[in-house]
């Protein structure tokens, strides 16, 4: 959830980046800064826990990004410990890579799907949505085994719904129709 500090800090960041045309390099930090904050409940705990001493949040977080992110990316991290908000840095990645898409006129597209996108089907929706939209697309593919199969395509207020799951609600309602019509 976004905060108005952590789109402040985003912000702050972006400028900073674009002075030196370091911006792109830093949407992938925090793609990578995101990804793996979400992808481990341990660092999420050390984040927030009141009890681990910031000196130890912050030699934790070198030791895990400190050679793959620029030093915007580390200054960062530092801005928040001596603030005392490192509890929002998975935050301010994600607030970032919004800011930086919407500047760069790119387009978010979220792809719901049983199974994991292939390699190659990733590139054909991208090049699909890019050919609809105009504009260039990142995609986001989440996975969700309750669709069955097919997929959900979101991108901004625009939804298309293939999944087999949507098929049998509509199959489903389509019997209870002419159930409900054959009793009268």
């Amino acid at each position: 959830m976004s905060t108005r500090a952590a789109i402040r800090y985003a912000k702050a960041i972006l400028n900073l980046a674009k002075t030196d045309g370091s911006e792109t390099a830093v949407y992938n930090d925090m793609q990578l800064i995101e990804e793996t904050i979400q992808g481990s409940d341990d660092l999420k705990v050390l984040l927030k826990s009141p009890i681990i001493k910031l000196s130890d949040k912050v030699s934790v977080l070198e030791a895990i990004f400190g050679s793959k992110v620029n030093n915007y990316s580390l200054g960062l991290i530092k801005l928040l410990a001596n603030k005392k908000r490192l509890d929002v840095l998975e935050t301010v990645a994600s607030d970032y890579q919004i800011i930086y898409d919407h500047l760069k006129s790119i387009d978010v597209a979220k792809v719901t799907t049983a199974v994991p996108l292939s390699d190659a089907l990733r590139i054909q929706v991208i090049a699909k949505v890019k050919e609809l939209t105009g504009n260039e697309t990142t995609l986001n593919n989440d996975i969700n085994p309750d669709i069955i199969g097919g997929f959900i395509l979101r991108v901004g207020d625009i939804q298309y719904d293939a999944s087999i799951a949507k098929s049998l609600r509509e199959l489903e309602r389509s019997f209870d129709d002419s159930h409900y019509e054959a009793k009268i």
